[in-house]
Formats: C-alpha cells, structure tokens, sequence
C-alpha cells in the first residue's frame, strides 16, 4: 500500500519534467509546446503530458485519411520504450496505478503482481490482465489527474466521466458539447461510441443520456492536443495497442470539417474494398469542453527527494529511495 500511495501523490513536477527530456520528438510529431507546461494552464499540462507519452510509444499515429503509420509497439511487448528502460507492458501498469481508478482492478486475476520480476507467475497473470482489459479511458484518467484536473474523477469507463459533463455542465470540469458545432482546443476530449449494434450520432447519444441512469456504454475518448494549422491533433490509449495520434482537418471556423461518420449500413472494409477503410470514422458524439473555471495555474508543488514507485523518465535531482532495512523479528517472552 505504501508503494501505491507513493505512486498516486508523485507531484506534477514529475509530468514536467517528462514532458521536457521528450521535447524535441513531441515538437516534431506537431504535439503542443511541451517548454510552457512547468507554469501552464491545465489545458496546456494536459497536452503536455499526453504529448510525452505519446512520443515516449514512438509516435504512432493515424493520418488524415484513417490510415494508419508508425507503429513499433505494443502493449502486450517486453521492447522498450523510447526512454530504453520501460517496457511496454509496464507503462501501461503504471497508467492503472497512476490514474486514480480502484486498484487492485475488477477482474485483476489473484496472485496478480504488476511490479513484480519478470518470468513471475504474477506479472503473467498481471499481463494477461492488461492485454484482456482496455485501458483507454485509463489512460485519459491518467493524463488528466496527472495535470491536476479540478473536480476530474478518474473512471475506468469513458461514459462515466462523459456523463458527468453532461449533467453538471458548467459546474464540472467540462461541459459536454456537439462536435459539428463548436470548435475543439487543447485539453478538451472528442468521444465516440462503440456500440456495434447501434448507431447514435449526437442527439440520439444525448437522448440515450437522458434515459439511461449509470448504464454502460462502449466508448472511447481522445485528447486533443493541438488545434494548429487547420489540424486537429488527439491522442488516445489503447488505440491499435498504443498511445497513438489521430488527425484531423479543421475549417476555417476551427471546427472539424465533416468528421467521417460510422453509418448502420457500414460498407465492409477489406482489399476490395479500400476506400471502406478509415480509423477515423466513428459514431463521434460528443465533444468534451474544458471549462474556463478548471483551465487554471498548477498548484505549487514540493519536488520530492527520492520516490519509491517512480515514473520515467525521473525528474531532475530525484533518485529512487533505497530499501528500507526489514525490522529485525521480536520474539515473545517464554512463558
């Protein structure tokens, strides 16, 4: 509990400091400014930090087309990631502990060991445990509470965090908006529904919220990270097995030109039928606006010294703590 705790409290200097050692390759990828984060606005910690993890995967990303490019890794991997040390399946463990959602997880098998040595039975069952589950609305609870979202609740379903929105509006951090008709920007999040069996669109999904008290919804979530040049750039988790980038075109209002939309009689994508191939079409249903009340100055934070549970890359002048020596065992009296 105590590596957990230590884990949950790391303070956002750490996310700075990842965010400024993955610099040059976030610049490249056309991410946010990662130099502005240290005394930034939420809404630019948020694009931040999901910029530094989106390098730290090498950069994946799906273009303007719904192709796909770039992938060099997965999540269920042992190969580093571009920091050299972390395997993959371990960065996402570490989304799970970090993001404030309930840890141990429902369904995390017993015995499971996330932190354990490799070759363990543990860390097989931990793996098998972060393959079988998604973890994309993980990764959003991640980014957004390590940027000190205010009034963010961590979920490990979407649809819950999207409910909130809808139902507090502008007294949550974010109000719940229609993506045709206003124009995303760095921090808010662009969601659609994976319901296979139906087919929304925004009034259906905003009637379906009315109607539905805590039901479960498929869905996934993007953040957006960069509204520059008439592009549009998110980063989601868990998509196609990574923190991967997704484009898309802005008009000259800075709204999204005709997202690709999923329709009930969805053509069949294959090798005859290419032009049916598009990761960016999807039942898009919301956009989630960051509310000016909660895009607010990072709170003063003491750097620690040395960290138990450390996330990577570690921030400047910080050092792992060393093992506490085991308290020598006290023996009772004979009687």
């Amino acid at each position: 509990m105590d590596c957990l705790r230590a884990l949950r409290h790391l303070t956002i200097a750490f996310a700075f400091a990842a965010v400024l050692v993955f610099a040059p390759h976030a610049r490249a990828s056309g991410c946010a400014s990662p130099e502005s984060a240290g005394g930034a606005d939420t809404a630019s910690r948020i694009a931040s930090i999901a910029c530094a993890e989106h390098d730290l995967w090498y950069s994946p990303f799906i273009d303007e087309s719904g192709r796909l490019a770039n992938l060099r890794i997965s999540e269920a991997e042992g190969l580093r990631l571009r920091d050299r040390a972390t395997p993959a399946w371990r960065r996402v463990a570490a989304y799970w502990l970090g993001s404030g959602v309930q840890w141990p997880a429902p369904g995390l098998p017993a015995g499971a060991d996330c932190q354990g040595p490799d070759g363990s039975v543990g860390v097989a069952l931990c793996r098998t445990f972060l393959i079988d589950t998604p973890w994309s609305a993980v990764f959003v609870s991640y980014v957004l509470t390590r940027a000190g979202v205010p009034g963010f609740q961590s979920s490990i379903r979407h649809v819950d965090y999207v409910r909130a929105a809808f139902r507090s509006g502008e007294q949550g951090p974010y109000r719940m908006a229609d993506p045709d008709r206003e124009a995303p920007a760095t921090g808010d999040l662009l969601c659609f529904s994976r319901q296979s069996s139906q087919v929304f669109g925004v009034q259906g999904f905003r009637d379906w919220l009315q109607r539905s008290y805590g039901g479960a919804l498929p869905m996934h979530c993007d953040i957006v990270v960069s509204t520059a040049g008439n592009r549009a750039r998110l980063v989601g988790g868990n998509v196609l097995q990574g923190v991967t980038m997704r484009v898309l075109p802005l008009n000259r209002l800075g709204r999204f030109w005709s997202l690709p939309r999923r329709t009930a009689t969805e053509p069949e994508c294959g090798p005859a039928n290419a032009a049916a191939c598009n990761f960016n079409r999807q039942d898009w249903v919301a956009l989630l606006k960051l509310v000016p009340a909660a895009n607010v100055p990072a709170p003063a934070a003491t750097p620690q010294a040395c960290c138990v549970v450390c996330m990577l890359p570690m921030a400047p002048g910080v050092r792992r703590c060393p093992p506490q020596a085991a308290e020598p065992a006290t023996q009772s009296p004979v009687p």
